[in-house]
């Protein structure tokens, strides 16, 4: 079985420490460790946790040694330019729209995120998809990591 690749932001290190998000993240991060899936991240990530608490910034450190570490290409610019435009997110958050058009000029599968309002959105992500056809890349699927860690089924 295809292991699949998988885009995460910086709120999901970040989840590991967050009393709403830790139990999901830790999950996800553990199944990563375990190969379930690939992880792809960005030098968007690791310029942003730059200002993140020390431990935050370990754990980048610590998981993304095995991680594909994706630099700012001219692709992923002019899709950048072209969500802004499309008005998908303000120009205040436009790394928001960098980490989406990373993951899809990267070809990913999944770009796993806690940002409700600007990324993992019922209203944003066919607008995303929408210009990613437009522009000759494939669609991405956008979910947190509640929907993508793996359940396991337990026989009663």
């Amino acid at each position: 079985m295809k292991i699949i690749r998988v885009y995460v932001d910086t709120s999901v290190f970040g989840g590991v420490f967050d009393e709403e998000f830790h139990i999901v993240s830790r999950e996800f991060f553990k199944q990563i460790k375990e190969k379930q899936f690939t992880l792809v991240t960005s030098a968007v990530v690791k310029e942003e946790l730059m200002t993140a608490p020390k431990k935050v910034q370990d754990l980048f450190i610590e998981i993304s040694k095995d991680a594909e570490i994706l630099d700012i290409t001219k692709d992923a610019l002019m899709l950048h330019d072209s969500y802004l435009k499309a008005r998908i997110v303000p120009p205040k958050y436009s790394n928001d729209a960098l980490h989406v058009a990373l993951a899809t000029v990267s070809r990913c599968e999944l770009i796993v995120s806690w940002n409700f309002k600007h990324i993992v959105h019922f209203r944003k992500i066919p607008l995303y998809n929408k210009i990613n056809v437009e522009q000759g890349f494939t669609q991405v699927g956008i979910f947190s990591p509640l929907e993508v860690i793996i359940y396991e089924e337990k026989e009663i």
